[in-house]
């Protein structure tokens, strides 16, 4: 077989494409025109720990700076946070706008529905997801997969 016919992991990219679309259908149904799914776990750190800046919120959600900055003009755009004037000039920190205030009740119930779901899916594995990523990061902390690929370039 012709490596270049292969894409090995792409039936998990679109398994977990196809649980966040289930995800998505649900702010739909509910008419929260615009929610994203990945703007979910920032919404509820603020509901619960107040205005962040982009950098605290990209810590506590262990993303990237750059990523949660995309992420939170996205949800800019979108009406569900705005900026506000900091502790000193220099910050800008988030919150949640009325709109997202509203809606909060049902991403909090929708948050725990999924984490109940995806563990009861995880404990009905024979070899649970979880322990899959376990397993793999600690492969990847003894050869990391820079090094792999760079190995199977040479």
């Amino acid at each position: 077989m012709d490596l270049l016919d292969s894409n090995h992991w792409s039936d998990l990219h679109a398994l977990l494409a196809e649980l966040d679309q289930d995800i998505a259908a649900l702010y739909t149904d509910a008419g929260i025109e615009g929610m994203r799914t990945r703007f979910v776990g920032p919404l509820i750190a603020l509901h619960r720990f107040g205005p962040m800046t982009i950098r605290q919120l990209a810590e506590r959600r262990g993303v990237s700076h750059s990523a949660m900055s995309q992420t939170a003009a996205a949800m800019t755009k979108a009406g569900f946070v705005e900026s506000v004037v900091g502790v000193d000039a220099r910050t800008r920190p988030l919150r949640l706008t009325a709109r997202s205030e509203q809606h909060m009740p049902f991403l909090v119930a929708e948050w725990r529905a999924t984490e109940t779901a995806v563990r009861q899916l995880d404990a009905e594995l024979p070899y649970s997801l979880t322990q899959v990523t376990a397993d793999l990061r600690a492969l990847l902390e003894e050869r990391p997969f820079a090094g792999r690929l760079r190995a199977c370039l040479s």
